[in-house]
């Protein structure tokens, strides 16, 4: 067994640890700044906490612009990343200046949501919009304050594309999701034909 304590450093060409947990959905998150203009940008560190009411989030090392749109405003759209917007989802993660649009950067379509004023990406077949419900700084185990932020967002509207939908099922692959794996670019779908089913001991 390779052994390290990440303290000490992992003594390896990359760090293993995004590559052993993955792979993971992608927090592509929309938001506004307090003067209204627009930020896109896809988070690797992201997933659903809760159930009823929904609670998804992601975390950011460092406070980045999203984290600052959020806390201003308290709202934000995440947004399905499909095989077909992989590319463009990756040229929102470019560094822009504060207030430049990576929506127009990514040749991508804004709509305002629902019931939030975030806009959702019209090219992803699915969209939740989100209200803040908390933004958490982060702390090592002896309680020292990380630069890294966990927002979490209450779901209050969901936006699905209809052909994903069979008998009212969701159909999980037919999205085509993209999920971030390790190493400095590897992604991955993922296919009908992987899929297994088990039924939890309780349901049986």
């Amino acid at each position: 067994m390779y052994f390290y304590e990440p303290v000490k450093g992992h003594g390896l060409p990359h760090d293993p640890l995004n590559a052993i947990i993955g792979p993971r959905p992608i927090g592509w998150i929309a938001s506004l700044d307090g003067q209204g203009r627009r930020n896109l940008a896809p988070y690797s560190f992201f997933n659903c906490f809760n159930y009823r009411p929904p609670i998804i989030g992601f975390a950011s090392s460092g406070w980045k612009d999203s984290v600052r749109n959020i806390n201003e405003t308290g709202e934000f759209v995440w947004n399905l990343t499909t095989r077909d917007l992989a590319v463009r989802m990756n040229e929102t993660s470019a560094s822009l200046p504060h207030g430049e649009d990576e929506f127009a950067r990514a040749g991508l379509t804004p709509v305002t949501g629902r019931l939030v004023s975030a806009p959702r990406v019209a090219e992803s077949p699915v969209n939740f919009e989100c209200r803040l419900s908390q933004c958490i700084q982060l702390t090592a185990a002896n309680g020292t304050a990380l630069d890294t932020w966990l927002v979490l967002g209450e779901v209050v509207a969901v936006h699905i594309d209809e052909s994903l939908l069979e008998d009212g099922i969701y159909q999980t692959a037919k999205a085509q999701p993209v999920l971030r794996a390790g190493g400095p670019s590897a992604y991955y779908g993922i296919s009908e034909a992987l899929r297994f089913d088990l039924i939890r001991p309780d349901n049986r």
